[in-house]
């Protein structure tokens, strides 16, 4: 009798050690940090906080902590430093630091189309206006800034870069336009819902994806040690993250998304009107893993030709920067 108790016992013992091995990330306790560009948040990782507020998070068994930062540039460094594990970041400029120094950032899920507008509330522009203009970027060499540089370039060619003047405003150039300080900046779709519902007229004088059709805007990044090391984790978090992209393509979700985007500081109208734009330019990725390769290849190509990858570099390459498994084994976690 006390042999089989003993035997019951081992055995109770193994099968608990067997489903500690199996458990999801977040009953083991291991917190995922995912760092956003903008404060407050830019409408496009929405996303991210659609998948904590609507429970996919925690229905795919990871345990997330979103943290925004200034811009997406910063948040790749801080995954590069090892202070965060994940960053939704600009793919330009991720591009250009593992091209320039060999940062072993791996790319793991993507929003392919930029949504980037030149905007002024000037009528009457080209832009050949735009040489001596202060222009509104989030930051010297963010997003905007490379967005501004590479639209100019393709669809600009009697202005160069540095014959604008770049103003530095994070990740909210609408209240400059609004209060007349600014007549020019780099914006996205929703910055164009907020402005133009105040009863602000915008003229677009370029857009991204008539001038550089084949840009590619966000990636999600984690250093390749730290995927390694917690790989179960985060594809847990990427399969959260799947899971709200197809949420948000339904319309009759458009209430429950736009009250996630009030952490963009819009009000719902904005919101929703702003949703209905990204929607139709199929921004967030619900049926791939949004790394088409065609893209992030042009990317690297052009950043090589305007000359952010320096002349001694070569572009990381396709297969050195995607790391297309996890988007894969997410997917498949959310079917």
């Amino acid at each position: 009798m006390l042999r089989r108790t003993f035997t019951m016992m081992a055995g109770a013992a193994l099968v608990a050690t067997a489903f500690i091995g199996a458990a999801p990330a977040s009953a083991q306790g291991k917190k995922i940090v995912l760092a956003v560009p903008g404060i407050p948040p830019i409408y496009s990782v929405t996303i991210a906080f659609v998948a904590q507020k609507q429970g996919f998070f925690k229905k795919y068994g990871a345990d997330v902590e979103i943290k925004p930062f200034d811009n997406g540039t910063a948040a790749a460094r801080a995954v590069v430093a090892g202070d965060i594990d994940l960053a939704w970041s600009p793919t330009p400029p991720v591009i250009n630091q593992v091209s320039n120094a060999g940062v072993p950032l791996v790319a793991i899920y993507g929003m392919p189309n930029p949504d980037w507008v030149l905007g002024t509330t000037e009528a009457g522009k080209t832009c050949k206006d735009l040489a001596g203009q202060e222009i509104g970027v989030d930051s010297i060499n963010g997003a905007r800034s490379v967005a501004l540089r590479s639209m100019l370039a393709a669809g600009c060619k009697d202005v160069k870069i540095d014959q604008v003047k770049q103003v530095a405003l994070g990740s909210s150039p609408g209240p400059a336009m609004l209060a007349g300080r600014l007549h020019y900046a780099v914006l996205h779709l929703d910055d164009l819902a907020e402005i133009q519902q105040q009863g602000k007229k915008l003229n677009i004088l370029l857009a991204m994806k008539n001038t550089n059709p084949t840009s590619h805007y966000l990636i999600m990044v984690v250093r390749k040690d730290n995927l390694a090391k917690n790989r179960d984790a985060i594809v847990r978090t990427v399969a959260g993250m799947v899971a709200a992209a197809r949420f948000m393509q339904d319309p009759k979700n458009a209430d429950a998304v736009a009250e996630a985007a009030s952490v963009t500081g819009h009000n719902k109208e904005v919101n929703k009107l702003a949703l209905e734009e990204f929607l139709k330019i199929n921004f967030w990725a619900a049926k791939d893993d949004g790394m088409p390769k065609n893209k992030i290849e042009a990317v690297a190509a052009l950043m090589k030709k305007i000359g952010s990858i320096k002349p001694d570099k070569q572009p990381v390459s396709y297969d050195q920067f995607v790391d297309a498994s996890v988007w894969k084994d997410a997917n498949a976690m959310v079917k």
